[in-house]
């Protein structure tokens, strides 16, 4: 695949129809892709969904026409896929944090946010160290938050879900098949509206209340491993990205539907040994 070319060619299609209905098969389609890769792809590279990349675009729009125009509010609205005027106000005010008849009214600055564009760049260079492996299928139990929001916010949730999960963490600590300081952080079933994150455990035990099972099929799987540090964990999104732009686009694999797996390898607080695998689900391409 040219992730150049095809990309570049997805988001202009994009662009040429943004007030039209999207159909994700054929977006994906202009990157010679299939929906789901390509929504996988665009999501680590770019940080936020295809789904909110095209909100954010349509509300950035919609406000340019806002303040430059006459149009009505309901004729804008409906213009970039609002049925109701109370769905886009909420939209909107979520936005640019300003109503739309307040932001015309009192010529309100709006927050702009761009087109994509691709753009040729020397990457690489650089030694990744990864293995293809086939893991086994295997049991865990975890504690679930539902994430959303752009990265940014994603990231902060996910960090501060750690810091106050201490208690649920000890429940899981006790449930655990081995001593050794290794936890599993499993997101799942991704979507526009964000994403499943579970912290657990390895363990043959069921799960209390308040905790799920949850069962790991037989996978395969890329498998890159940060450096060792202290905080490995803000070492992860580049790792993410890294996979997905220099190793996956020469592999002859592509990513495909599972659990994505982060597995850290905790050692006493305050040293610098603390490491954290990623794991991608892959599969061979066509």
């Amino acid at each position: 695949m040219d992730w150049l070319s095809g990309m570049q060619k997805a988001i202009n299609y994009i662009e040429d129809n943004i007030t039209e209905d999207f159909d994700c098969e054929e977006i994906a389609r202009q990157a010679f892709s299939s929906s789901y890769h390509f929504q996988r792809v665009f999501s680590i590279l770019c940080g936020y969904s295809l789904g909110e990349y095209i909100r954010n675009r349509r509300l950035s729009l919609a406000g340019t026409e806002l303040m430059t125009t006459n149009e009505k509010i309901i004729d804008i609205a409906i213009k970039y896929g609002y049925d109701s005027p109370d769905g886009f106000t909420k939209a909107f005010t979520r936005f640019h944090s300003v109503a739309p008849s307040s932001a015309r009214k009192e010529k309100t600055a709006l927050k702009s946010f761009s087109r994509l564009s691709i753009k040729l760049s020397l990457e690489g260079g650089s030694i990744m160290d990864y293995k293809v492996k086939k893991e086994l299928a295997f049991d865990l139990v975890g504690y679930k938050r539902k994430f959303n929001g752009g990265f940014d916010e994603r990231f902060d949730q996910e960090s501060d879900f750690w810091v106050n999960t201490r208690a649920e963490q000890e429940v899981l600590t006790k449930l655990r098949n081995t001593q050794e300081n290794i936890w599993y952080d499993v997101n799942c079933n991704f979507s526009d509206n964000g994403y499943d994150h579970y912290i657990c455990v390895a363990t043959n035990n069921n799960a209390p209340d308040g905790f799920e099972k949850i069962h790991i099929p037989e996978q395969l799987y890329v498998i890159v491993q940060t450096e060792r540090a202290k905080y490995p964990t803000v070492l992860l999104p580049e790792l993410r990205k890294r996979i997905v732009s220099e190793w996956l686009p020469s592999s002859g694999y592509i990513l495909t539907e599972g659990y994505e797996i982060a597995v850290a390898h905790w050692y006493p607080i305050g040293t610098e040994n603390k490491y954290i695998e990623v794991w991608i689900p892959i599969k061979k391409s066509d």
